[in-house]
């Protein structure tokens, strides 16, 4: 389940940066994509809302923190950095996301972290930084910094949010309703972004290519992705499901390379090894963690 979320996570990256070639403004590409799940999702689960709609109601203030963190605000930021950075650079962050889990589930107190976890969270600060950096230490000096790898770290922290509370989560839902949910409710949230563009003359352009990516879209990163990674999550917890996202940026990697001709260089290949070490580090145990 973890390997196929983050395998439709790759192709969001590269459908994202498509997005930004075809002129589709990015918050409208997020509404019509949600909106699309939610009329596909429509007729599999309003008898399951409906069944289950004491629950709902129940949890509604973590259901609404759930899906402005995943729905509302993380596909926000990210196909908003694709605009300004290269599918490379945003996919490379969402490896930094199980550090940001662990830093987060320890603020919150949401699961125990040890002292490995501490040095693989500090490794993978330095791997973002030798990103966003380009090991250039006049760009940390001047914080002359790209514009997309700032926004992609508000990404990170929102799915890292989304991670950790899920694990908080102790009602039950079929997994297709949650997201019916979580989709839901995160429209609410995408809805001011959407005619905020509008507002300022971003207008979507409605043709064939449109269609196919919000096919793609709607169908694997978005009901796809969120159902498996939910129920991963809830199998082997946050922190054991997060390691596996550090498979997007090898799927988005080699596609980028392939449907963009974007380069690796060597600043990514110096990030890369010191994040995947914190991921390691993270995943080890100690005997009295």
């Amino acid at each position: 389940m973890l390997v196929l979320a983050t395998l439709f996570w790759a192709g969001n990256f590269i459908v994202g940066k498509a997005a930004f070639v075809e002129n589709i403004p990015p918050m409208s590409l997020v509404f019509f994509r949600w909106s699309l799940v939610w009329l596909i999702l429509i007729p599999f689960t309003y008898k399951e809302i409906l069944k289950y709609k004491d629950v709902i109601l129940e949890n509604l203030p973590l259901l609404f923190f759930l899906a402005l963190t995943s729905v509302g605000l993380f596909n926000s930021f990210t196909y908003l950095a694709l605009v300004y950075t290269q599918v490379i650079n945003a996919s490379l962050f969402n490896t930094a996301i199980p550090a940001m889990i662990i830093l987060l589930c320890f603020l919150f107190k949401i699961e125990k972290t040890n002292r490995f976890q501490i040095m693989g969270l500090i490794l993978s600060v330095i791997g973002i930084l030798s990103i966003i950096t380009k090991l250039d230490l006049n760009i940390l000096l001047s914080l002359n910094f790209n514009k997309g790898d700032i926004i992609m770290i508000g990404g990170v922290i929102t799915w890292g949010l989304y991670s950790s509370f899920l694990k908080k989560k102790k009602f039950t839902l079929p997994l297709l309703t949650l997201v019916h949910i979580l989709c839901t409710f995160g429209l609410l949230f995408i809805l001011p972004q959407f005619l905020f563009e509008v507002s300022r003359g971003q207008i979507i352009n409605f043709d064939i290519n449109l269609g196919y990516i919000l096919i793609y879209l709607a169908l694997f990163p978005s009901i796809g992705s969120y159902y498996c990674w939910a129920g991963a999550v809830s199998i082997i917890g946050a922190n054991r499901a997060g390691i596996f996202l550090s498979l997007i940026p090898l799927f988005s990697t080699i596609l980028a390379m392939i449907f963009f001709d974007e380069k690796f260089y060597f600043f990514h290949f110096i990030g890369s090894v010191l994040i995947v070490l914190g991921l390691f580090l993270s995943n080890k145990k100690t005997k009295n963690a």
